[in-house]
């Protein structure tokens, strides 16, 4: 998949909102002691109107929670950035006023930089005078790329073991990377949905051509056999219901191709029996139509039609809609 196809936002708002209480104490331990991590919620996606730019910005990431030992409630705010973006500190500044003027809350807000370039960005916007400083507004900042993806493979953290695709790493470290990750996973245990999104969101980051995997498979066989027959159930187990999928979705499409030729084939019948041999024409058009929607809706106009010329309208009206 290329890196422009990939649906950034809903794959770290996926993690993030599954394990939202293992990032903060991964991350930022000084603020998960102060949150009570039991108590959360997430709040529904905020939308901004941006008149100077024209153009409209979501806060995908808002998290409802409190302070243990405090009654108010309070905003954590995350915001997931793939791509470097002049001025982001700026924009951090302007979602905070944003939320602050409709909530009133104190609000926490957070930057996930992921993508791939190594780069120092800011973690505050500030502005000011000579003579008066008007505003230091600071933000807690996650640079991935700058994290050592060795630091965090003995962490049974399931955030840690997803982002280590997107840690600092060099290309011939992919194969361990995906060793270690598989090892994460293997002592985690964790119930089958949570595992598959760890797994969907790492692979998406970190895929390994033949060779890689050739080595990935001589690297495993060097593990413990305990160890290894773990971490072969757990892939196995995604095999299985990959197939069984490909199985599923190979049926529906077999019926539904079952159901067009079945449509096809009444309109063609009726056709002829309802206007002799002229329809040859008609006929062959409507081998064209592959929407099963088209074809019922064809049919059904046919019943009404009096004349060869108005099924002949109607047919060529079947055959321009989008399939």
């Amino acid at each position: 998949m290329n890196e422009n196809q990939i649906d950034h936002d809903r794959l770290f708002k996926e993690l993030l909102e599954t394990f939202f209480a293992e990032f903060m104490e991964l991350f930022f331990p000084e603020a998960a002691r102060a949150i009570d991590l039991r108590q959360i919620k997430f709040l529904q996606q905020e939308v901004f109107t941006d008149v100077t730019a024209g153009e409209k910005r979501k806060v995908d990431i808002l998290v409802e929670t409190r302070l243990k030992g405090e009654t108010g409630l309070i905003l954590v705010h995350v915001e997931p950035q793939a791509y470097v973006q002049k001025n982001f500190n700026e924009r951090m500044f302007i979602y905070f006023s944003r939320l602050y003027e409709k909530f009133r809350r104190k609000i926490l807000p957070v930057a996930v930089f992921s993508y791939d370039r190594v780069r120092d960005e800011p973690d505050s916007f500030e502005l000011g005078f000579p003579f008066l400083d008007v505003l230091n507004f600071r933000f807690y900042k996650l640079e991935l790329k700058k994290l050592n993806w060795r630091e965090y493979v003995q962490s049974d953290n399931p955030v840690a073991a997803a982002l280590l695709s997107k840690m600092g790493f060099k290309p011939e470290e992919k194969v361990k990377v995906k060793l270690e990750f598989m090892r994460m996973l293997a002592r985690m245990k964790l119930d089958p949905a949570r595992m598959e999104l760890l797994a969907g969101f790492f692979e998406t980051y970190l895929k390994l051509n033949r060779e890689e995997e050739e080595q990935f498979s001589r690297e495993l066989g060097r593990l413990d056999s305990k160890e290894v027959d773990v971490i072969m159930q757990i892939t196995t187990s995604w095999h299985e219901k990959g197939r069984m999928e490909g199985r599923m979705e190979g049926e529906a499409r077999g019926e539904i191709k079952g159901k067009v030729e079945k449509a096809r084939e009444v309109i063609c019948k009726y056709l002829t029996r309802r206007f002799g041999g002229k329809t040859t024409d008609l006929q062959q058009k409507v081998q064209q139509i592959t929407n099963l929607e088209v074809l019922d809706y064809v049919l059904e106009e046919l019943f009404a039609a009096n004349t060869l010329e108005e099924a002949r309208v109607i047919i060529n009206d079947g055959v321009g809609k989008p399939s």
